[in-house]
């Protein structure tokens, strides 16, 4: 079986659960040698633990995205581990869903310092590697929120800003050899929405036929294999784009 990831190094940041750790399993599975970044120790060390389980080869950096200097230090835990960097996945995010005119400036600084200054640090640090090398695959994870959702307006300008870096870095780096994409997920089944109340999930599944035409929620593994295919040279002509892997939510 090819392995399209192999001997690759990759970065996920964000990657303790969810759509992060979805990921980072499957970017193992094909080979990639990862770096998993988490603010929780315990999600980081079961998701580095499960990786070395099958055979492959990771380590986790602690702490949160939005500060320039854990940004640098994942960047140089994978150029140090594993002799360079090919792949980031800029994957960490939060949300703080209020109502706008509830809305605090805490609640809004929060979600703008990981989802889009952290963002901004992912894609920067790394560039800075993969300018040298004429080669790599930067990967934002985005959000069908960019184009407004009500209740998120902190989380929608800050993933609607990851849009624009993403075009931007593209336009910026495509002569360096360096694809830069977005994916946009929908509702993804993550542990996130598992712990919603039980009469929030009953409502969203009962709405779901009439707004997702595929009348499913997606799960992390839908994300992770639009990311392998982002990440792999087989998506060597795509830059710049937006992926939206929402089972036609938004069409």
């Amino acid at each position: 079986m090819k392995m399209r990831l192999k001997d690759k190094v990759a970065i996920i940041t964000g990657s303790g659960r969810g759509i992060g750790e979805g990921i980072v399993m499957r970017f193992a599975e094909e080979g990639a040698k990862i770096v998993v970044n988490d603010v929780n120790e315990a999600d980081a060390k079961n998701v580095v633990d499960q990786v070395k389980a099958k055979g492959g080869q990771a380590v986790y950096v602690l702490g949160s995205v939005s500060e320039r200097a854990v940004m640098q230090s994942i960047v140089d835990t994978a150029v140090k581990e594993f002799g360079t960097l090919d792949i980031i996945v800029n994957n960490a995010g939060i949300t703080r869903d209020v109502i706008l005119h509830k809305m605090t400036d805490a609640q809004w600084d929060a979600v703008i310092a990981v989802n889009l200054t952290g963002t901004f640090l992912g894609i920067q640090c790394a560039a800075r590697v993969m300018r040298e090398k004429g080669y790599g695959k930067i990967i934002n994870i985005s959000s069908t929120s960019a184009l407004g959702n009500a209740g998120q307006l902190n989380y929608s300008a800050s993933k609607a800003g990851v849009i624009g870096m993403t075009k931007t870095a593209a336009k910026e780096l495509g002569a360096k050899g360096v694809n830069v994409n977005a994916i946009a997920p929908g509702m993804i089944w993550t542990d996130m929405m598992k712990n919603m109340p039980p009469e929030t999930i009953k409502q969203m599944d009962a709405m779901l036929p009439f707004i997702v035409p595929m009348n499913r929620k997606g799960s992390p593994l839908d994300i992770a294999n639009l990311a392998l295919f982002l990440a792999s040279d087989e998506s060597s002509f795509i830059t710049g784009q937006v992926i939206f892997c929402d089972g036609g939510m938004k069409i």
